[in-house]
């Protein structure tokens, strides 16, 4: 018998977080600064360490959660509730979400040290942690759609959260309101659930599911669950930022580094995927709508690659890459190896936050030039950084026993077993991607880190005190910005190697995530081919993936540090097509110039003929009138004198004494 978790532990990490930011957000000017980063810091270490307690009884002692905390109430016998479910899926979540928060609210001391906001951003941060964990703990869609809202708004506030640059407030409004299309389909997927299975309760709809499978869409001829994961997947598409609702993500680099390695690593983006796994007995029901997530990720991984070619934004290189991986993710959902896609969800959320929090390091040394054509030979003044940078490169392009070898080249062998109608061209997207990741972040690796310097001929302010005494020369960042690039390096190593065994072939995810293995045999098609993880890197070494990912690497080294007169020649080659990827599919374009006047046209025919017209002009006004008319004709008959009134009586007595006469006067009149 599987051992039972405490719910008050599970209370404590949901919560710790919550009343860390209670304390700095409603507290900060009584704690100060130093108050309110111990708050948060040790809110977020309490969670953390609680969750590697329950990770361990879940992995070990088959430990398992899941019951109602609170009934909000019932209504009409829809029970809304607020419980936890506990699993491995959710055990792991937990785990990674606390661990990459705790490093970025450490990393948060050094980066924002002289930022007036200091107090407000620890307790957004913390905010951001809890509405994660609510998210991932929930048995039941109405807290899960709870979280998932949340996590939506406090990335609104961290996006924006230096309000007085309008690219920030651009940035958060875009964030929000490309969030808000990916909800509504998200919003009608949980709304079809409720109206057909009659629950919230994840348990409930899941056995469901069967009956689900059997009914048609009212008006089609589709499939009600593919309605169903269709929607939920457009959810998805918001918050993990799949095209072509991915373009509020690059933009988020308007907030400050340390939110953008907790967004892009191991929070908000993850949500969709974390969502689709979860709701694997569903989407196992209908292969059309993963093929519809199969091409959608296939997709954003190869063309959102592209795009961090061009970048020269530091922040911006990192976050099309979290773009391409995300589309890695969406990939391996969409042939049902969801373990697959958590699994890479978890090696990248540790190197990705790696790569962030590194860059971060890089604008602090650099005076907060951001431009990676401004730096080159940054490896001897900030060795800590570089050599964290690489591993986090390395770990990103799938180098054979690094963290992203194992989760990538496992994404391609399961596109590889596919026989959904759409796998070949994800086939090709995910293998030609590895190319193109390698030389984009090798590109930056080497622009940063090796040839000239080139941060020289810039102007430098005179020292003040932001430059901690190194006046304008590059300088290695404060150990509250190092120690945690050393802690997420390690797992960003290792963690491929020690956990690839139980996480996808044994039974860490067994009641977890459902895989109908007759009609999608990618897992079983892994496990066949898997002979131990040092076994799979040495044959690594002998794919194509990995010479592709060298190509990239070599080509990326030849460019930019042997002969950077090839990219500048190439550049005036293929000018039109760096137009396109400047303008980034031109999908802006799109959404503002043809989509936006759209929406706002149908937005003012609403307002204008729904609002004004049918609800004010009729519905408000209209009742008015008719109820005023009325009164005036009562008023006409309403004399105030007893005469009248008594005649009237009198008339009243009369016309029901005879009523059942005049059918023969009538007949008598009409002879």
């Amino acid at each position: 018998m599987a051992a039972t978790l405490s719910q008050n532990l599970l209370l404590t990490i949901a919560l710790a977080p919550l009343v860390g930011s209670v304390i700095a957000g409603l507290g900060g000017r009584v704690v100060g600064r130093r108050g309110a980063h111990v708050a948060t810091i040790l809110g977020v270490l309490v969670s953390f360490v609680a969750s590697v307690i329950v990770l361990k009884a879940v992995a070990v002692d088959g430990a398992r959660y899941n019951e109602t905390v609170y009934q909000w109430m019932v209504v009409g016998g829809l029970k809304m509730e607020i419980g936890f479910l506990v699993d491995g899926l959710t055990a792991m979540m937990m785990a990674v979400v606390t661990f990459v928060s705790l490093m970025v609210h450490v990393y948060t001391i050094g980066y924002m040290e002289e930022d007036p906001g200091y107090q407000r951003f620890f307790s957004y941060i913390s905010l951001f942690t809890f509405s994660m964990l609510m998210l991932v703990m929930s048995n039941n869609f109405l807290q899960l759609f709870f979280g998932w809202e949340a996590v939506g708004l406090v990335s609104y506030l961290l996006i924006g959260f230096w309000f007085k640059r309008p690219t920030a407030i651009f940035a958060n409004l875009k964030a929000f309101l490309v969030n808000r299309v990916g909800d509504f389909g998200f919003i009608l997927g949980i709304g079809l659930i409720v109206t057909y299975a009659g629950t919230l309760s994840y348990a409930e709809a899941f056995a469901k599911g069967g009956e689900l499978a059997k009914l048609v869409f009212p008006g089609s001829d589709w499939l009600l669950i593919t309605v169903i994961c269709i929607c939920l997947f457009i959810g998805a598409m918001g918050k993990s930022a799949q095209f072509p609702l991915h373009v509020w993500l690059p933009d988020s680099m308007e907030g400050p580094t340390p939110i953008s390695a907790l967004i892009h690593a191991a929070t908000m983006v993850t949500a969709g995927i974390f969502m689709v796994a979860r709701m694997s007995p569903l989407f196992e029901l209908s292969d059309t709508a993963l093929n519809v997530v199969l091409v959608i990720g296939s997709i954003t991984a190869l063309f959102m690659g592209f795009l961090g070619i061009i970048q020269n934004d530091i922040k911006r290189v990192v976050a099309y890459s979290t773009l391409s991986q995300l589309g890695y993710m969406t990939v391996a959902l969409g042939v049902s190896a969801y373990s697959v896609a958590v699994f890479h969800l978890m090696t990248h959320a540790f190197f990705k936050a790696l790569l962030f929090l590194a860059a971060g390091s890089v604008i602090i040394g650099m005076h907060h030039d951001q431009d990676i054509r401004n730096m080159g030979g940054l490896r001897k003044y900030m060795p800590l950084t570089w050599i964290t940078s690489l591993l986090g490169s390395l770990a990103l392009i799938g180098t054979p026993l690094f963290a992203g070898f194992y989760s990538k080249d496992s994404i391609i062998e399961a596109v590889h077993a596919s026989h959904l109608p759409g796998a070949q061209f994800a086939l090709f997207a995910v293998t030609a991607g590895v190319f193109v990741t390698a030389f984009y972040s090798f590109r930056m690796y080497f622009l940063v880190f090796h040839g000239k310097e080139r941060f020289h001929h810039k102007p430098h302010p005179a020292p003040d005190d932001h430059d901690h005494g190194h006046g304008h020369a590059p300088h290695e960042s404060p150990w509250v910005v190092t120690a945690p690039l050393v802690l997420l390096a390690i797992p960003s190593v290792v963690i491929g190697y020690m956990t690839i065994g139980p996480m996808l072939f044994g039974d860490f995810f067994q009641d977890a995530i459902v895989v109908d293995a007759a009609r999608h045999g990618a897992m079983k098609a892994l496990a066949e081919g898997f002979h131990g993880p040092l076994a799979m890197a040495l044959h690594g070494l002998t794919s194509l993936p990995f010479w592709l990912a060298l190509a990239g690497v070599v080509t990326a080294w030849v460019f930019y540090l042997k002969a950077p007169a090839i990219p500048a020649a190439l550049d005036k080659v293929l000018s039109p097509l760096r137009v396109l990827l400047e303008n980034k599919y031109y999908m802006d374009w799109i959404n503002e110039r043809l989509l936006a006047p759209a929406a706002r046209g149908v937005g003012t025919g609403l307002w204008k003929g729904g609002d004004q017209g049918l609800i004010d002009g009729i519905a408000i006004n209209g009742s008015a009138a008719v109820v005023g008319g009325v009164a005036r004709l009562t008023r006409l008959v309403q004399t105030g004198r007893l005469y009248w009134y008594a005649l009237v009586m009198l008339l009243g007595v009369f016309g029901l004494l005879t009523w059942r006469l005049w059918p023969t006067l009538a007949t008598l009149w009409a002879r």
